[in-house]
């Protein structure tokens, strides 16, 4: 095995280039095995999972999911807070950052990540509640792509530009996500439920977001800074298939949604209150529920 992390590693350093040193000995971060491995796990939970689950009573899971969701609204919160802080007082450059610049601050930026990376992997839970509550309707094309793809991304990410202009992406994700799953979390409890009002700006939130790190990220095109181009050139082009999957999920959701409502009016009050993606009961399918995406 260790042969073939280093064949591996030596492949990857060659298409690459030489990594980012300071990076060395974090968890998970020296060899790509294990972040694959752990993906190709959870490609075969998600398979696996609703075929178990077929015969069997759905979990509630209440109280995990509470306990999960605001757990990751406190992770999410305290990553935003340190980056943003981070890159305020270290001087970066809104339009342009490279990775070598005060070396307290990269190394600040570079912990932090480090925990952004991590949390993709948290967030795999996200779709196990969903097979656990037979809420496999939830698990769409785009769920999986988002989950799947952000911890291999992240994981070259922080080999190869784990600071500088790095940071703003994973900022603007940690808001998102601080706004989502407080929402979630809540949302478990059934009290607490009616007095929720912001589920459904969660989206647009969610595609300024994508706007925003599409804009962010070609002003260092246009005013480069010795920031990899390649790079930014990577996750413009992500950014707009995040773009596209999201808007579809938006129209779908709520536009052609909006629109049945006119249509049946006398539906539109069991439409709402059967709109939340975490803490109805599993057994509940008499209309469609709003689909969690992140």
């Amino acid at each position: 095995m260790e042969t073939f992390n280093h064949k591996l590693n030596a492949y990857i350093d060659s298409w690459m280039g030489p990594r980012d040193q300071r990076v060395r000995g974090m968890l998970l971060l020296d060899n790509y095995p294990p972040t694959f491995a752990l993906t190709v796990m959870y490609l075969l939970i998600v398979w696996m999972g609703p075929k178990y689950m077929r015969h069997r009573q759905p979990y509630s899971c209440r109280a995990v999911m509470v306990f999960y969701n605001l757990g990751l609204t406190l992770l999410s919160f305290y990553m935003f807070y340190e980056l943003i802080s981070a890159a305020w007082h270290g001087g970066y450059n809104f339009y342009c950052q490279n990775t070598h610049s005060a070396e307290e601050v990269d190394i600040k930026i570079i912990n932090v990540l480090w925990w952004y990376y991590f949390s993709k992997l948290i967030e795999f839970m996200d779709t196990f509640f969903f097979i656990l509550r037979k809420n496999n309707h939830q698990i769409t094309f785009l769920h999986l792509y988002h989950h799947a793809s952000m911890l291999n991304i992240w994981w070259f990410v922080m080999n190869w530009i784990p600071c500088g202009h790095s940071y703003f992406g994973a900022s603007l994700n940690s808001f998102i996500h601080v706004v989502m799953y407080s929402y979630y979390g809540l949302s478990a409890i059934p009290a607490i439920r009616p007095y929720l009002w912001w589920k459904k700006y969660i989206t647009q939130l969610q595609l300024i977001q994508f706007f925003l790190t599409v804009t962010q990220t070609t002003l260092a095109v246009i005013w480069p800074c010795g920031f990899p181009i390649g790079w930014l050139y990577f996750q413009i082009s992500y950014m707009f298939t995040l773009i596209i999957l999201f808007m579809n999920f938006y129209i779908q959701t709520y536009k052609k949604k909006s629109g049945s409502q006119r249509k049946h009016p006398q539906n539109s009050s069991l439409l709402s209150t059967n709109g939340h993606a975490n803490g109805t009961p599993s057994t509940d399918f008499t209309a469609p529920k709003k689909l969690r995406v992140d």
